[in-house]
């Protein structure tokens, strides 16, 4: 007989609010109870959290909650201007509040999330992602490449006419002129 602590997923589940989850047949993940890893997690951030009338600053938040990689990256998007609350240019040290909106430009993306937890240490992805909401747009596809040149083994290294060929095919081709311009000066 199972429990309702066994991962069989025999414990209780919140009913889903609109009817195509409901026809799916699987629960709404906002309204679904966390497995008790996640509420453990969950429950050590908020006890780690700032206390009533206490803030966080948005570099330190944008690190916690695993929208960058490290605090002072955090920072330095600050300062360069990559971070904008509510609209707005901000510095490192802004307090943040639950319900302000954080964009964030970052290797040609932006994030836009919305606080709905204020937490000051960094925490597991799981946890991270209940404390915003992300109104991001989707991420730009990805450009088809070419694979880079892929010989049949033991084929030898790759003659002139071969290495032009795979540049032509890469889109290298004012590489080759280049090429062939050093190897003719003085």
């Amino acid at each position: 007989m199972a429990s309702e602590h066994d991962e069989g997923g025999s414990g209780p589940v919140a009913a889903p609010r609109d009817g195509a989850a409901a026809a799916a047949g699987t629960p709404d993940p906002k309204t679904a109870t966390p497995d008790p890893k996640t509420a453990a997690a969950i429950a050590a951030a908020e006890a780690a959290g700032p206390q009533h009338g206490e803030s966080v600053r948005v570099d330190s938040w944008i690190w916690a909650v695993r929208l960058i990689k490290t605090r002072s990256l955090g920072a330095t998007a600050c300062r360069g201007g990559h971070v904008r609350v509510n609209g707005e240019r901000v510095k490192p040290a802004y307090s943040l509040r639950v319900g302000d909106e954080v964009r964030l430009r970052q290797e040609g993306r932006e994030r836009v999330v919305v606080v709905k937890r204020l937490i000051r240490k960094r925490v597991g992805a799981p946890v991270a992602v209940q404390c915003y909401v992300d109104n991001s747009p989707p991420p730009p596809p990805r450009e088809a490449v070419a694979p880079a040149g892929i010989r049949d083994r033991g084929a030898g290294r790759p003659t002139k006419r071969d290495r032009r060929e795979m540049d032509r095919l890469r889109g290298l081709e004012g590489l080759s002129s280049s090429r062939r311009d050093a190897g003719t000066r003085p």
